[in-house]
């Protein structure tokens, strides 16, 4: 049966409605003769009538087809369509009256309304049969999918009005939260508490619930979502007419915000002109190439116009991404871009890079950095951070390179953690390079320069928080922050990497380095003025009906509460206002060859106790986490 019905055409269709509606013609004048008392019998009536019929049946078809009412489809008959069969079923009832005036019999006024009354509703009742007939037919054939509607308002009403038509889907019932609607029907659907939806999933047979609350922000959305996605449901969230129509994107309500906004000072800006000396005309090579420093590094050292830079990175995806980035900007320059694909703890490959590209400044990004995956992971981390950046050191000195600069960080100082740890160490091996090199000194290289500069976290950088919290806030929260009291140092990616070259170009050797941030920032308030400039509100306690809650986790192994930027305070001025010399004691060569003795033998043995005790022996201010502690 199904396939007859999807085989009409829709002249087929046309021919089918304007035939039953001829047909409900003569029944709805035996329908009007039977209800009123007449003195004639309603079939002798209706014989009565035989001459003029066929008249007022062909004066019917003619205004059915101009009014275009066989050509409406089932699905769309609605309330256009009533208006005009209602015309027609009116033209129809004042012909047959005339007709009866002219040529008989004689009716009274009443029998001709009740006729147009009558042809009207029958004509309007056989549509919505056929219609049901029709989709029990597809309903039968193909199973409906039993959804759920979250949201009993507007969008949630016309929703379910419109869902009982389609021949897939069976709205079951409303969810609510508002407790005024829960217990009414609606459109003929029951309104129940959010509370109630575990047990209509079983007992219904429930698998998707549509989310009708497009008013809603999108972090209240995201939790009941949240909430809906852990019963098993498949749920689907429904834009608001404003963004059906183009007045509202379809996006989250999250936008990019400038990290500069989140700074608490103004960001200082250095012209390139300054430090472009240094590297203009010169083979480049940055390693760490794809990650957010080093690939800023790269973006600017291009505009100092070297020879050649060469971007050393391990991970692929991160290399291709900065090298197809570069490959646009570098177009007509004549600078030579060269990818190399490769750890800095490849003594082998790090030798052949830098004499095959006779690379003339080394700038040395590449670590692990993320605090929390270093310490879960302490020999890797060490290997990479102090055995790569002392294999990158001594080939830049053996091979004669101008300057190698090292990318450290404020976590270096008196750390708590492997990663912080392992910063240091590297800045050790630099500085007792420094200490044998450059024109005085006796290292194999002569006259390299070897410096260091140290800063705290830039804002928008891969693993750093705001990056996080913008993406907590996208899945509706809540914003975590480890401790109320932690602060942080920040600066823009920009103005760190200008400093930084700026720094490099200054050196004359062995210098540690440390760039002006301005005061540390409270990372529970920087959670709080990502929340509001996403454009949502705070949750807490004062404001239960805020967006977005701020959720206190606990510090994380490895992690202090405030950073700092020197071992000492002794603090040098240099030629600009926002780079600093820090004036540090040093290890022998001795030491240092001693440290590296050892430290090798714990991670070739894999013990990671005994790395910790090494940097303990050797880090100055190195304290140990507590929970390590307990467990060593």
């Amino acid at each position: 049966m199904l396939k007859i019905v999807e085989g009409l055409t829709r002249q087929h269709k046309a021919r089918i409605f304007l035939a039953l509606d001829l047909f409900l013609l003569p029944v709805a004048l035996l329908f009007t003769f039977v209800l009123q008392e007449l003195p004639v019998a309603p079939l002798a009536l209706l014989g009565q009538m035989l001459p003029v019929l066929p008249y007022l049946l062909l004066l019917t078809a003619g205004l059915s087809y101009w009014l275009g009412l066989p050509q409406v489809q089932l699905i769309a008959y609605e309330r256009h369509a009533v208006c005009q069969t209602a015309i027609l079923a009116g033209v129809a009832a004042l012909a047959e009256a005339a007709l009866c005036a002219l040529f008989g019999p004689e009716l009274p006024l009443g029998v001709h309304v009740v006729f147009g009354l009558s042809y009207l509703l029958m004509m309007v009742a056989a549509r919505a049969v056929m219609l049901q007939l029709v989709l029990a037919l597809y309903r039968r054939a193909r199973p409906r999918a039993r959804v759920l509607i979250y949201g009993a308002g507007n969008t949630g009403t016309q929703l379910a009005q419109a869902l009982k038509a389609h021949d897939g889907i069976d709205p079951v019932a409303f969810v609510d939260d508002n407790k005024s609607l829960q217990g009414l029907t609606l459109v003929g659907l029951p309104v129940y508490a959010p509370t109630r939806i575990a047990g209509l999933v079983q007992n219904r047979d429930i698998k998707r619930v549509l989310l009708a609350m497009p008013s809603q922000s999108q972090p209240k959305q995201a939790r009941i979502i949240q909430r809906l996605q852990k019963l098993g449901l498949e749920v689907q969230a429904l834009p608001s007419f404003a963004q059906l129509i183009g007045e509202e994107a379809l996006v989250d309500k999250l936008t990019p915000v400038s990290p500069q906004s989140f700074l608490s000072r103004d960001a200082c800006d250095v012209p390139l002109q300054a430090s472009a000396d240094s590297y203009a005309g010169r083979v480049v090579l940055v390693s760490g190439a794809g990650g957010s420093i080093g690939s800023e590094l790269c973006r600017q050292i291009l505009a100092c116009r070297p020879t050649k830079l060469v971007l050393y990175e391990l991970s692929e995806l991160a290399l291709y991404t900065i090298h197809q980035e570069l490959c646009q900007q570098i177009e007509g320059t004549g600078i030579a871009l060269v990818p190399v694909l490769g750890s800095v703890t490849d003594p082998r490959q790090v030798r052949r890079v830098l004499e095959q590209h006779q690379v003339q400044v080394v700038l040395h990004a590449a670590a692990y950095k993320h605090v929390p995956l270093v310490e879960a992971n302490p020999l890797p981390g060490l290997a990479n951070n102090v055995f790569g950046t002392q294999t990158l050191a001594r080939a830049a000195a053996e091979f004669g390179v101008e300057r190698f600069i090292l990318i450290s960080s404020d976590k270096a100082v008196r750390p708590t953690n492997v990663m912080g740890a392992s910063k240091r160490m590297a800045e050790l091996i630099v500085q007792d390079l420094a200490s044998r090199s450059g024109p005085n000194g006796d290292g194999s290289g002569g006259e390299t320069v070897f410096t260091m500069v140290r800063f705290g976290n830039v804002l928008g950088s891969s693993g750093s928080v705001i990056p996080l919290f913008q993406d907590q806030i996208s899945r509706g929260g809540p914003v975590t922050v480890t401790d109320p009291r932690v602060k942080r140092y920040f600066m823009t990616i920009r103005e760190a990497v200008q400093l930084v070259l700026q720094a490099g170009a200054e050196a004359q050797g062995g210098e540690v380095f440390v760039l002006d941030m301005g005061e540390p920032v409270s990372i529970l308030q920087l959670a709080r003025q990502v929340i509001e400039s996403a454009g949502y509100a705070v949750r807490d306690a004062a404001h239960p009906d805020g967006d977005i809650a701020i959720e206190i986790i606990g510090l994380r192994p490895g992690e202090k509460l405030e950073e700092e930027l020197t071992l000492s305070t002794e603090l040098i001025t240099t030629g600009h206002p926002k780079i600093f010399c820090a004036r540090e004691a040093v290890l022998s060569e001795i030491e240092v060859a001693a440290l590296m003795r050892a430290l090798r033998q714990v991670v070739a043995a894999g013990d990671s106790e005994g790395a910790r005790r090494v940097i303990i022996r050797w880090v100055e201010g190195y304290v140990q986490p507590l929970a390590d502690r307990k467990t060593s």
